[in-house]
């Protein structure tokens, strides 16, 4: 999972599993648990429980190569347990180990509804603690019933920008804003309320605004392309703005953009101020 891309703040993970916690701890009898969302280069805790002492924090936030969590994925069955963190031969010298008060622990990896890594899913506990094949199977039924959470999450993030947030600025210009994901379904619609919007308002300026982009499949430059092309068809000058970095440096989509018949600047104000339309106070 890449960090840039996810748009949901993943409320129905939290929900979910903070009810699922104390059922987690009683089965297992241990003091904590808690869900951890893997970032480009280190792990937050998104959601934690702790019944008697305060062990992981939430929001507590580790660097990927100092985490528990990369010997978890890093293990063959994707799991990790020990009844003492601090005589574990993996985790004795490790910086967070001397920080953290826990001993008995157990992780498994955290997918999500396609089989990509989201997290972990640990426990973890102030005292010693042995744990059996049956109790690290009931982690991971745990796991997979936060996975279809993880995918309502994203789904709900898709539905809430499936809209094409076209924006009147005055007689003849418009702006297109390209937020959060854009899947297959959502690329037909911008195409098509684009055009039609242009048409039934006679837009001769179109600003095309990438900067609040998150996630994008492989189609979306040919959409982008096509959507510009048909613009200019249709005689509208079309402006792009807020190009991400990262997008740029995806893999073949520099020369897409570099093909389209379209002026890039930085901002929506420089695009305005370029077609001599000024903001004032």
């Amino acid at each position: 999972m890449n960090d840039k891309q996810r748009i949901s703040t993943h409320d129905s993970l939290k929900a979910v599993s903070y009810k699922l916690f104390e059922v987690i701890s009683d089965e297992l009898d241990v003091n904590s648990a808690y869900v951890t969302q893997l970032g480009s280069t280190a792990l937050e805790v998104i959601s934690s429980f702790n019944k008697d002492h305060y062990l992981i924090p939430e929001g507590f936030v580790v660097d990927y190569d100092g985490a528990y969590c990369r010997l978890i994925f890093q293990s063959d069955n994707e799991v990790v347990q020990t009844n003492d963190l601090s005589s574990f031969a993996l985790t004795k010298h490790m910086e967070l180990t001397s920080k953290l008060e826990g001993k008995g622990f157990l992780g498994v990896t955290l997918r999500d509804f396609y089989g990509e890594v989201f997290g972990t899913l640990c426990v973890m506990d102030k005292e010693e603690k042995d744990f059996s094949d049956k109790d690290v199977h009931f982690l991971k039924q745990m796991a997979e019933v936060l996975s279809y959470v993880i995918h309502l999450d994203t789904t709900l993030g898709d539905i809430e920008l499936l809209s094409v947030p076209i924006i009147p600025i005055k007689k003849g210009l418009a702006i297109l804003s390209l937020q959060g994901n854009i899947n297959e379904s959502r690329s037909q619609k911008i195409m098509e309320d684009t055009l039609h919007y242009a048409a039934d308002k006679g837009i001769h300026s179109f600003i095309i605004d990438l900067s609040q982009l998150r996630l994008l499949e492989n189609q979306f430059p040919d959409v982008l392309k096509n959507l510009v092309s048909g613009l200019n068809i249709m005689g509208v000058q079309v402006m792009m703005t807020g190009l991400p970095p990262w997008l740029v440096q995806m893999p073949g989509v520099s020369e897409h953009l570099s093909q389209l018949k379209t002026e890039y600047v930085a901002d929506i104000e420089s695009a305005l101020n370029k077609i001599g339309y000024t903001l004032e106070k």
